[in-house]
C-alpha cells in the first residue's frame, strides 16, 4: 500500500538545460536514505511538461534502476493525449515500475464522461494500479467525486493524489470509493489534516530538500503522536510558504540546489526564480534547520 511520505521528485538538469542523470540518481539515493516511502518521478514537480518523451522514460528507468525495490516507484505517466498516456504507462510497467500516477488532461477540458473514459481507456490497457491526479488549479478540470467513484471500480484504479486542497474532498473520496481506495494529499500545507479526513498521506513538493522531516512527520501521524506530528508540521510551515511563493518547481529547484542536489535550472518557460524569493527560500531552510 502506498501511505505516508512520497515525494514528486524534481528532475535535476545542467547549467545548458540537459538532465543531469548522474545528479538524479544521487537523489534518488538520498531520497531513500532520508526515510521518503516512495518515490514519484516527472509529475509536475518534474517538469513533465518540458521532458522529452526520451527523457521523460529515462528519468523513470533511472529512478526504477536506483530504487531496486526498497520503495515503490509511482512514475508520472499523465498526457492530455490518451494514447500519449498509455504509451507511457505501458514504459512504466515494462521498467519496472510499480504504480503510475496521471493526471486529469489539461488544456482538452473533457467532461466528466471525458475523463471516465480517458482513464478507463489507460487502466483497460495496461495491467498496473493507477493513481489519479486531480490537480484543477492546473488542469482546469475536477474529478468529481461521483466519477472518482464510477473509476474506483475498476480493478487497476487503485488511489488518488487530491491537490484540491480542500478537505471536504477526502470525506467525499472516501464515502464514494471505500476507505481501501488511496488518498494522498497533493498539498503540503495539508499533510496532516488531509490524514485526518481519512488520507494515507502526501505526495510532497517539500519532501525534495526537508525527507527526513517530511517521512518523519507522518509516521509520527502513524503512530498515534499526534502532539509530535503537529510540531514538524509547525516547523515546515514557513518552508511550504516558501516553496509556493513562485510557481514550483521554481523555488524547490533552488533549494535542492542549496543541498547540492542539481542546479537551479528550470526550462522555459519557466523563469529562474526572483532574489527576493531565494531568500525567502534560504531563509525558511535555515529556519527548519536544513542549512546553517
Amino acid at each position: 500500500m502506498l501511505q505516508g511520505s512520497l515525494v514528486a521528485l524534481i528532475t535535476p538538469m545542467r547549467e545548458d538545460g540537459a538532465v543531469d542523470e548522474k545528479a538524479f540518481a544521487e537523489f534518488v539515493e538520498w531520497q531513500i536514505a532520508e526515510g521518503t516511502e516512495g518515490l514519484v518521478p516527472v509529475g509536475t514537480t518534474g517538469e513533465s511538461p518540458t521532458l522529452t518523451h526520451e527523457e521523460h522514460k529515462r528519468v523513470v528507468e533511472i529512478c526504477v534502476e536506483v530504487a531496486r525495490g526498497r520503495v515503490p516507484v509511482v512514475a508520472g505517466t499523465g498526457s492530455n493525449s490518451t494514447a500519449e498516456a498509455i504509451d507511457f504507462t505501458r514504459h512504466a510497467k515494462k521498467a519496472g515500475a510499480d504504480a503510475c500516477l496521471v493526471v486529469a488532461p489539461y488544456y482538452n477540458k473533457p467532461t466528466q464522461e471525458g475523463l471516465f473514459l480517458h482513464y478507463t481507456a489507460i487502466a483497460d490497457a495496461v495491467d498496473l494500479p493507477i493513481v489519479l491526479y486531480n490537480v484543477p488549479s492546473r488542469s482546469v478540470v475536477d474529478i468529481a467525486p461521483d466519477t472518482m467513484a464510477r473509476l474506483a471500480k475498476h480493478p487497476n484504479i487503485v488511489g488518488v493524489k487530491d491537490a484540491t486542497a480542500n478537505l471536504a474532498r477526502p470525506l467525499h473520496t472516501r464515502r464514494g470509493c471505500g476507505a481501501d481506495f488511496i488518498q494522498l494529499t497533493g498539498e503540503d500545507h495539508t499533510a496532516i489534516a488531509f490524514n485526518a479526513a481519512g488520507g494515507h498521506g502526501c505526495i510532497s513538493v517539500t519532501g525534495n530538500v526537508a525527507p527526513r522531516l517530511c517521512a518523519e512527520m507522518q509516521k509520527a501521524w502513524r503512530g498515534g503522536r499526534v502532539d509530535e506530528a503537529i510540531g514538524i508540521q509547525d516547523r515546515l510551515l514557513p518552508l511550504h510558504d516558501a516553496l509556493f511563493s513562485e510557481t514550483s518547481p521554481g523555488p524547490v529547484k533552488y533549494a535542492a540546489s542549496l543541498l547540492g542536489h542539481g542546479t537551479a535550472r528550470c526550462r522555459l518557460p519557466l523563469a529562474p526564480v526572483a532574489e527576493a524569493t531565494r531568500a525567502r527560500v534560504r531563509e525558511a531552510m535555515v529556519g527548519a534547520g536544513l542549512l546553517n
